[in-house]
C-alpha cells in the first residue's frame, strides 16, 4: 500500500501540496464544483480584484516564455531566428492587423481564439509525461499518443462550444445553421459526443496503464486532465476562457520557476538563494507582462489607431507569440531542460511529439 500511495502521489518538484495545488489546478477544480454547486458563487468571484489576477498570473505568464528565451544564452542560440528574426516577423503582422482590422485583424484573432484551447491542452499533455517519467512511468509511442489525444479532447469540445468567435462556430454562421437544420443537429451530437469522451477518456487513459503497466500514471495526470476538462465542458464559453486562461498561467509559472531556480541554483557560481531567483524572475515577468498588454497597445493609439484595434491586436499577437515560443523553449535538446526534469543530471525521455 505505501508502494501504491507514492506511486499515486507520483514524485514532485516541490511537494504535493504545492505541485497539485498550483500544477495541478486543484484549486480550480475545487472553484468549478463550486460554481456548479453554487452558480450564484460566479458573482462573488468576479467582484474579485480581477484585473491584478490578470496581472500576476495571465500577463505575467505570457511574458514568462520570453524572459526564459532570453535568460541565458543556451536558449537563444539554439533558436536564433526564434529570438532575433521572429519578433520583426511578429511586429510586422501586428501592423498589418491593425492597419486591416476588417480583412487581416479577424483572422487574427479568431486564429487566437482557436489556438488558445489547443496551446492549453497541448501544456496538459506536456505537464502529464512529465509527471509521468518523473514518477517512473516509462511510455511508449503508443502510450504517449493516448495521453495525447485523452489531453486533446477539451480542445475538441471547445471547437464544437457553439462561439461564434472561434472553430466551428466561426466557420459555420446561425444563418448557415438556421437554413440546414440537420447540420445544426450534426453538429450538437458531436458536441454531446465529445462531452463524454472528455471524461471517459481519462478512465479508459488509467485503465489502460494499470493494466498494461502494472500501476497507474501519478494523480497528477488526473488532476491536470480533470481541471481542463471542467473548464471548458461546465462553464460558458466566456467563463471557461477567464477561468482557463488564468489557471493555465498558474500551472505554467509554477513549472516554469521551478525550471529556472533549478538552473540557477546548479551554476557553480551561484551565491544567491532559491527565493532570490525565483523572486527577480516573476518580477522581471510582471514588469513585462505589464508593459506589452496595459503600455504597448498606447503607442498604436498614439500613432492614430483606433483604441479597440489596438488592444485587440496586441492582445492577439502577444498570445500567438507565446504559443510559438513556448514550443520551442521547452525541447529536451536544450541540455538546461534535461537537467532541470530530473533530480539530478540523467537521461531523459524523447521529447513530446
Amino acid at each position: 500500500m505505501t508502494a501504491l500511495r507514492r506511486q499515486l502521489v507520483g514524485n514532485c518538484f516541490v511537494s504535493p501540496w504545492f505541485d497539485y495545488l498550483t500544477i495541478g489546478s486543484v484549486w480550480s477544480i475545487v472553484l468549478t464544483a463550486w460554481w456548479i454547486w453554487e452558480p450564484a458563487a460566479v458573482d462573488t468571484v468576479t467582484g474579485l480584484p480581477l484585473p491584478w489576477l490578470v496581472l500576476l498570473a495571465n500577463s505575467a505568464h505570457f511574458a514568462a516564455s520570453t524572459v526564459r528565451l532570453y535568460s541565458k544564452p543556451a536558449y537563444y542560440q539554439e533558436f536564433r531566428f526564434l529570438a532575433f528574426g521572429f519578433p520583426a516577423v511578429t511586429l510586422a503582422v501586428l501592423v498589418l492587423a491593425i492597419a486591416f482590422p476588417g480583412e487581416a485583424g479577424r483572422y487574427l484573432q479568431v486564429l487566437y481564439l482557436t489556438w488558445a484551447p489547443f496551446h492549453y491542452a497541448k501544456q496538459v499533455y506536456g505537464l502529464s509525461l512529465m509527471y509521468s517519467f518523473r514518477s517512473g512511468l516509462r511510455l511508449g509511442t503508443g502510450d504517449k499518443r493516448l495521453v495525447y489525444w485523452t489531453a486533446m479532447m477539451p480542445f475538441l469540445y471547445a471547437l464544437f462550444s457553439g462561439s461564434p468567435h472561434m472553430g466551428v462556430g466561426w466557420l459555420l454562421s446561425p444563418e448557415i445553421l438556421a437554413a440546414r437544420p440537420w447540420l445544426l443537429e450534426g453538429l450538437q451530437t458531436v458536441r454531446s459526443l465529445l462531452g463524454v469522451l472528455v471524461y471517459a477518456m481519462p478512465v479508459l487513459l488509467f485503465g489502460w496503464f494499470w493494466k498494461s503497466k502494472s500501476a497507474p500514471p501519478p494523480l497528477m495526470v488526473a488532476s491536470l486532465l480533470l481541471s481542463n476538462a471542467l473548464w471548458w465542458t461546465s462553464l460558458s464559453f466566456g467563463e471557461a476562457f477567464v477561468v482557463a486562461t488564468i489557471g493555465h498561467g498558474i500551472q505554467y509559472l509554477a513549472i516554469m520557476l521551478i525550471y529556472h531556480v533549478r538552473e540557477q541554483m546548479r551554476e557553480p557560481t551561484n551565491t544567491r538563494s532559491w527565493l532570490t531567483h525565483a523572486s527577480l524572475f516573476y518580477a522581471k515577468c510582471v514588469v513585462l507582462g505589464y508593459a506589452i498588454f496595459n503600455v504597448w497597445p498606447w503607442v498604436f493609439v498614439w500613432a492614430g489607431a483606433g483604441f479597440a484595434e489596438s488592444m485587440l491586436m496586441c492582445v492577439a499577437v502577444i498570445n500567438i507569440h507565446h504559443f510559438i515560443v513556448d514550443a520551442y523553449i521547452w525541447r529536451l535538446r536544450v541540455p538546461q531542460n534535461q537537467k532541470a526534469l530530473a533530480d539530478r543530471p540523467a537521461a531523459a525521455p524523447a521529447a513530446p511529439a
